[in-house]
């Protein structure tokens, strides 16, 4: 493990001397930045590393010659220190060597549907809407909304919206799948508690290199905007759809201001569903010899429940219950998301293909 990290220092260092040289272009620039900066957390803890070994190593040299009880005693207590601080180094490294997901420092494409229950459900997928929403504000990332579709009695019966930011994908990849939610719906007379669900499904936003679309291959149509219920809002044909003639795909967007930025909105949404499908499919291709540590992200797979009633929310895949929806629902989603990837990372370090 030592020897490849040492490898990969060595590399890093060769990469900060051409980004200095200042004879780059432009491209090669931006791609060797890139490179560094996927490697310079794993770098900076093997320095960190190195460095703890050798005050550890002085300091038990030291204590060979010292006949000082007290100072023996001193620096005892701080190898034992640095003992505990490298241990808990090599595993973040054996970690950060890790296979990494290549999409995981992408923006995503998060499709959001309200599916059983009506308005319940409907309710419900605008209030996970906003529970992304506000985690993304709280890691300092962007949110845009892409197409919306309200519900007649709130929420959405689907939005999809982009986040961006750093390392997005690597967050948010494990929320695809149905989210449960039980609670007394407001329009419930009696105080029955009702089960409603939504979709969710987090795609990884595609790059110009990855997927070459033309435009040769879409069909372009345009419509009126419409509301909750399907009611027109405006009188010029603003909203866009795009079919992507290969395959019968096809995307639609109306929140722009025009019909050109909607058009530009809805063929990145495109491109990035194609994208989408792409995996999938190699997915499919590497079956039983992918073991997926919380599903493939299908949608028919319920992945968590949010109950109301007893302020309990459930992740099903690795057992995982907190009494703490309130909180969860507002936000802050890193009391199920670090947990998720502790399993995955536990998963990898035990040799199964996740």
């Amino acid at each position: 493990m030592y020897d490849r990290l040492a490898l990969i220092e060595k590399q890093y260092m060769e990469m900060q001397d051409k980004l200095a040289s200042g004879t780059l272009e432009v491209k090669e620039m931006t791609t060797l930045l890139k490179e560094s900066s996927s490697i310079q957390e794993t770098v900076e803890t093997y320095r960190f590393f190195k460095d703890k070994s050798s005050e550890l190593k002085d300091l038990e040299l030291m204590i060979e010659d010292e006949t000082d009880e007290a100072m023996i005693e001193m620096a005892q207590l701080e190898i034992d220190k640095l003992k505990e601080t490298l241990e808990k180094t090599d595993e973040k490294l054996k970690i950060l060597l890790l296979p990494k997901d290549p999409n995981d420092g992408k923006n995503v494409i998060v499709e959001i549907k309200g599916a059983a229950g009506g308005d319940e459900g409907n309710i419900f997928a605008g209030d996970l809407y906003r529970m992304y929403a506000k985690y993304a504000e709280s890691q300092g990332w962007k949110t845009e909304v892409l197409s919306a579709m309200e519900g007649a009695m709130g929420g959405y019966t689907s939005i999809e919206f982009i986040i961006s930011g750093k390392q997005v994908y690597s967050f948010l990849k494990y929320e695809s799948g149905t989210h449960r939610v039980q609670r007394v719906p407001e329009t419930e007379s009696m105080g029955r508690i009702h089960t409603s669900t939504a979709t969710v499904h987090v795609m990884p936003e595609a790059e110009e290199i990855e997927l070459d679309v033309k435009w040769d291959d879409i069909r372009v149509d345009t419509y009126n905007s419409s509301g909750p219920g399907g009611q027109s809002v405006n009188t010029t044909k603003s909203a866009v759809r795009l079919t992507y003639i290969p395959t019968g795909l096809s995307v639609a967007c109306q929140e722009g201001k025009s019909q050109h930025e909607n058009k530009a909105t809805a063929f990145r949404l495109l491109k990035t569903r194609l994208f989408d499908a792409m995996i999938e499919e190699q997915l499919a291709k590497e079956g039983a010899e992918r073991k997926a540590l919380v599903g493939r992200g299908d949608r028919s797979e319920k992945i968590r429940t949010y109950n109301y009633p007893q302020n309990r929310v459930t992740d099903h895949r690795i057992g995982l219950t907190l009494q703490r929806l309130d909180v969860i629902i507002e936000g802050k989603l890193d009391l199920i998301l670090e947990p998720l990837l502790n399993e995955f990372q536990k998963r990898q370090l035990m040799g199964e293909k996740v």
